[in-house]
């Protein structure tokens, strides 16, 4: 194949979600020529996604109309090494967008920060339990930044997406009404937090009663008109639900098709090249200089973009796999522990239990926006884990999504799986039931890790990714522990009944559960258990910067999109402020 070379530029940017989005920008605004290189298609929001068709559940939910078309690319998968892995041929277990704005234009609009325990995560926990107290094979590390280091690009990020909520500890005072749990933080939200819905307030009655703190979970779904730092302006959400897996029509949640890319848009120093799939990060004789990216454009031609600096901004899958394709970093080898790219893959876990009212009714209908009363006593170092067995912890919330009628139609155990009694316990309680969740963390392990599949290959004729990852007995022992605290709480509500959902004894790929996929090229002090250093940059290739999910060395129990985001606020300044000054490594 003949392949075109365009124009050099000073910085390529491979994807356009949430990492893209804010590291062109802030390169732009810098002035920098700016290219933007997206996989998906084009879309603008304003005619893409009105009502009514934006609540389409079955074509954005069920039928997965913004995310990744495994036709083209997926992943394999397999529990461990002794099984052949198989490609995933429908989505289930999580949900890769595929579109301009990427996976973060259908988020949920959870927005956490992480704890400055999760940031120092083996330190901690090895200080206060000794190092013996990790799980057999756990691989968790510290990520070379501590939370002082990167509050005030949680900060910058929060004011970027106008998240809305309650300061639980300003400066180090503890706050009423917030997290008391949270790590210090400079200043209030730039929006006041969600209203608690009459699910919520039943919940925080119960919580307190058993001794927890309740506070309104922060949300990235604007509580009230607001402009954000690049002067865009975000309307009120309105609540009617269609968050998670869909657009918002209201333009009211934050992700980079309304808080970032218009503002991008208006920049002449800047591109956008949709349908362009990036499958290489090509490098120079030495292999020390990234020199630019190879893709292949709509009308499947081959082209080679030069570039002076090069930023992996995709899904976590994707950047671990452009590094094995590139050839950059040493892949990782379980047997030997070896190797850094494709180690520390991890997952996120969860579980719920649904209460069910004879004598109480809620309105399903009205939610979205994360709206969410939680508690985050379970998290962290709050709890004393030296009888319990584990390490990592989950913050449990009551949340209320807005009605999606497919898929959420809970029903009491025992109920027939279809037929009249089934439809009569969904018409008794599709009104008069909701769930309690946990959301918890989830370590990394010596053999879950990510790598190139020997023998399934993408439409272009390249290796797929493959995923090695089943459940620890850590996780299972923190889950169990987790449904026996919100059993408590559910019982306090005094429901007619409930039912929690099973704890998996393997992980499966079919249903879904979280897109909260981690790792695969992470941050840290030591090249020879990272990809990338504490300024995401890579170690052996220091134009080359790899951001987002990708980098955590483990996944904690707080959504990971807020942390997302902040990384790329950080990686952006440090290039910014060091690199371009002082071109070179930075560490």
């Amino acid at each position: 194949m003949t392949t075109t070379k365009m124009k050099p530029v000073d910085a390529v940017v491979v994807g356009s979600g949430v990492v893209g989005s804010i590291m062109a920008m802030e390169l732009a605004s810098k002035g920098l020529k700016v290219l933007c290189l997206e996989r998906g298609r084009m879309i603008d929001p304003q005619h893409d996604f009105v009502m009514p068709y934006v609540n389409d559940e079955l074509k954005y939910d069920r039928h997965s109309d913004i995310f990744q078309n495994l036709s083209r690319e997926t992943i394999s998968f397999r529990n461990n090494a002794s099984q052949t892995a198989l490609p995933m041929r429908e989505l289930g277990s999580f949900k890769p967008g595929e579109m301009v704005g990427g996976t973060g234009a259908h988020w949920g609009c959870n927005a956490r920060r992480f704890l400055p325990h999760d940031f120092e995560f083996r330190s901690r926990i090895t200080e206060r339990y000794g190092s013996n107290f990790f799980p057999e094979g756990c691989t968790s590390q510290d990520w070379g930044v501590t939370f002082d280091d990167v509050e005030p690009y949680y900060d910058q990020f929060e004011h970027i997406y106008g998240v809305g909520g309650k300061a639980g500890n300003l400066n180090g005072e503890i706050q009423p009404g917030g997290n008391p749990h949270e790590g210090p933080r400079s200043r209030e939200y730039p929006n006041p937090a969600t209203r608690r819905t009459p699910q919520g307030e039943l919940f925080a009655k119960a919580a307190t009663e058993l001794g927890y703190t309740p506070f309104q979970g922060p949300a990235a779904a604007m509580t009230q008109d607001y402009t954000n730092l690049y002067k865009l302006m975000l309307g009120e959400c309105q609540r009617g639900g269609f968050c998670s897996s869909h657009v918002c029509s209201q333009g009211a949640k934050a992700n980079p098709l309304t808080a970032v890319l218009p503002a991008l848009y208006r920049k002449e120093n800047f591109e956008l090249r949709p349908l362009c799939n990036v499958i290489k990060v090509n490098t120079d004789s030495t292999g020390k200089k990234a020199t630019g990216v190879t893709y292949i454009d709509a009308r499947g031609r081959e082209v080679e973009q030069p570039a002076e600096i090069v930023v992996l901004a995709t899904y976590c899958f994707n950047n671990t796999r452009l590094l094995l394709l590139s050839g950059i970093g040493t892949p990782y080898d379980p047997q030997t522990g070896r190797g850094v790219v494709g180690r520390n893959y991890s997952y996120q876990t969860g579980g719920r239990v649904h209460v069910f009212f004879d004598d109480r009714e809620f309105n399903p209908f009205i939610g979205g926006g994360m709206v969410n009363t939680s508690i985050d006593d379970l998290n962290g170092d709050v709890i004393d884990r030296s009888n319990l067995g584990f390490v990592g912890g989950a913050y449990v919330a009551v949340s209320s999504f807005g009605a999606t009628p497919i898929k959420n139609k809970p029903v009491p155990a025992g109920t027939p799986r279809w037929g009249a009694e089934w439809k009569k316990a969904v018409a008794q309680y599709y009104r008069r039931s909701f769930a309690i969740s946990i959301h918890g963390s989830c370590q990394s392990y010596r053999h879950n890790y990510l790598d190139l599949d020997p023998t399934y290959k993408d439409a272009n004729g390249l290796p797929l990714l493959r995923m090695t990852f089943d459940w620890h007995e850590n996780e299972k022992k923190m889950l169990a522990f987790m449904y026996e605290r919100i059993t408590e709480i559910a019982k306090a509500m005094k429901p007619s009944k409930y039912a929690a959902h099973h704890i998996y004894k393997k992980y499966t790929i079919v249903p879904y559960q979280s897109t909260h996929n981690m790792g695969g090229a992470v941050m840290g002090a030591d090249p020879a258990t990272s990809v990338v250093n504490k300024y995401l940059q890579s170690w052996d290739v220091p134009n080359l910067f790899v951001v987002g999910g990708s980098a955590f060395p483990h996944n904690a129990a707080q959504g990971p999109t807020e942390t997302i985001g902040m990384l790329a606020c950080w990686a952006a300044d440090g290039i910014k402020e060091n690199y371009l000054q002082r071109p070179g490594p930075l560490v």
